[in-house]
């Protein structure tokens, strides 16, 4: 089995290899059959390869205008180098290898092994990006890197460069149909055959029966080769052109991608034409073919321009009118919260000032009873006063009595009216009882009972006078505690009338005025309502 090989410099569409955005020519049925090999996003690929770099370099400039904030955006501001690089390979054309028949599975084994050794095999080339697409016509491999260097005496020493990458692997330029990246490519497609060998394929090589040839050689060959393979590709190179005008559409990166491969395009063909200038009398068929495709490129090429114009045109207005209506949704959106937000401040309102009015009216009853109980208490406390004082004034007369009584104790051990007297020389014992004695002891009697009966009245009235003092005592703790109760209950009160006044002067007394008129309108409505429906009813 011979199959040809096809390697072209691709324009980098990562939209287009992860299917993010989908052309035309894509069987969305059998994208799943595709394969993705790796996908890391460039910028942070960038920071991974050269932050430590621009570190060192950055480090050595004492000029801040020398300074490199962002390599990706120098990188991809600048003209000297492109960001990264795309390479596309395939097996073979729809026809021999199409993707829904076995053959193309075979490509897809192929390509899949191939791509396994392809970043060993070219360590300079930083592959973030690959993807085998089986949902197209034919089997093809997207292959996307940044292409480095290390050890660089120039700028960075680890930078981007394709040449100075490419030559690090071994690919010295010649001519120039011998540039570093033909000879780099030819030697990819060497390895790409080297796999189909193992699986029983050999590298059909159209326009050519040499196996040995210098690289120029190699490569004059290969572009008559291609030439003639250009016929067989026109109709992919149709649908090419048209998700091409498609992509044009998707992002201003991709425009600048088109640019850039565009005067890459032109390039190469007028690198080709010079080689054709070289080898004019030598090949003239090629020469006429070369004409006839130049004139179709022409003609694809003003097509293309115009799609781009028509499609850059339908963009604009796309944009601008994506543009208007996100406006007017955005401004839809923010009147509807505003909206939303009121309704819900003035109902949030509304209820904090019912409460609000609940709490002042509990307040103002609650402060009108403490005032009350506060000049009960007062008066309580003067009585109790009173009360104390006529307690203090009756144990002093209680002491006094006592002191009174002590001397008057005294008095009957000194006063002469109280002592027996000593019996007559001449007095009989019955006598002197009958005289003296008796009376002195009846007198004695009557001292003793008017004695007990005052000490009893007087311990009773002690008994009284205490059972009242603890009395008094304790209703002088019991209004201690009610007094404090109500000075914390005044406090707490106090603290809430604050809290009324604060959320007077956070809302506004204005606003929250007007929303107590409001809601006392409200109420007075309903009440005429209840009113009017109560009247109602009774009849």
């Amino acid at each position: 089995m011979e199959r040809t090989i096809s390697a072209m410099i691709g324009k980098g569409s990562v939209n287009h290899n992860t299917r993010t955005f989908t052309a035309k020519n894509v069987d969305k049925n059998r994208s799943a059959n595709n394969v993705e090999f790796c996908q890391e996003d460039i910028k942070q690929v960038y920071h991974k390869l050269f932050d430590e770099a621009l570190e060192r370099y950055n480090a050595k400039q004492k000029r801040k205008d020398r300074m490199i904030d962002n390599y990706y955006e120098k990188i991809r501001r600048g003209k000297q180098e492109k960001l990264f690089h795309e390479v596309i390979f395939q097996i073979g054309n729809k026809d021999d290898m199409n993707a829904k028949s076995e053959d193309g599975l075979l490509a897809k084994r192929i390509l899949t092994e191939f791509m396994d050794e392809f970043q060993a095999r070219n360590p300079n080339l930083y592959v973030f990006s690959a993807h085998l697409h089986m949902d197209e016509e034919t089997p093809h491999l997207h292959i996307d890197f940044v292409p480095y260097i290390t050890g660089s005496k120039r700028g960075l020493d680890t930078r981007v460069s394709l040449k100075s990458a490419l030559v690090a692997e071994g690919f010295t330029g010649g001519t120039r149909g011998a540039t570093e990246l033909n000879q780099w490519i030819a030697s990819e497609k060497q390895e790409l055959a080297t796999v189909m060998e193992r699986y029983g394929v050999e590298w059909l090589q159209k326009g050519t029966h040499e196996k040995h040839l210098s690289v120029l050689e190699f490569e004059k060959k290969e572009r008559a080769r291609e030439v003639a393979e250009l016929d067989s590709q026109k109709r992919e190179i149709s649908s090419v052109v048209a998700q091409l005008g498609e992509e044009v559409s998707v992002k201003k990166q991709e425009l600048q991608n088109v640019t850039i491969e565009k005067e890459l395009a032109e390039e190469a063909t007028q690198k080709a034409n010079e080689e054709r200038t070289i080898a004019q009398q030598e090949k003239e068929v090629l020469l006429a073919g070369n004409q006839n495709l130049r004139m179709e490129n022409t003609r694809l090429e003003s097509h293309k321009d115009r799609l781009r114009m028509e499609n850059h045109d339908l963009k604009q207005k796309q944009l601008q009118l994506q543009t208007d209506n996100e406006e007017l949704e955005q401004r839809h959106e923010d009147l509807q919260y505003t909206n939303s937000k009121l309704k819900n401040v003035n109902d949030q309102l509304s209820a904090d000032n019912h409460t609000l009015e609940q709490r002042n009216d509990s307040l103002k009853s609650d402060n009108q009873a403490l005032r009350q109980k506060y000049n009960d208490l007062q008066q309580n406390n003067v009585q109790l006063e009173k009360q104390q004082n006529e307690l203090k004034s009756h144990i002093e007369q209680i002491v006094q009595s006592e002191q009174l009584l002590q001397r008057d104790v005294r008095k009957y051990d000194e006063a002469p009216e109280w002592q027996l007297p000593e019996p007559g020389a001449f007095a009989s014992a019955k006598l002197f009882r009958d005289k003296v004695v008796m009376p002195f002891v009846n007198k004695l009697k009557t001292l003793i009972k008017n004695l007990t009966i005052q000490c009893v009245r007087l311990k009773e009235e002690v008994i009284q006078l205490r059972k009242e003092k603890k009395r008094l005592s304790d209703d002088v703790e019991f209004y201690k505690g009610k007094i404090k109760d109500m000075s914390d209950r005044t406090e707490l009160l106090q603290e809430k009338a604050d809290d009324l006044e604060r959320v007077k002067r956070y809302a506004g007394a204005e606003q929250i005025d007007t929303i107590i008129r409001k809601v006392k309108e409200q109420e007075r409505t309903e009440q005429q309502i209840r009113q009017y429906d109560r009247s109602y009813g009774t009849r």
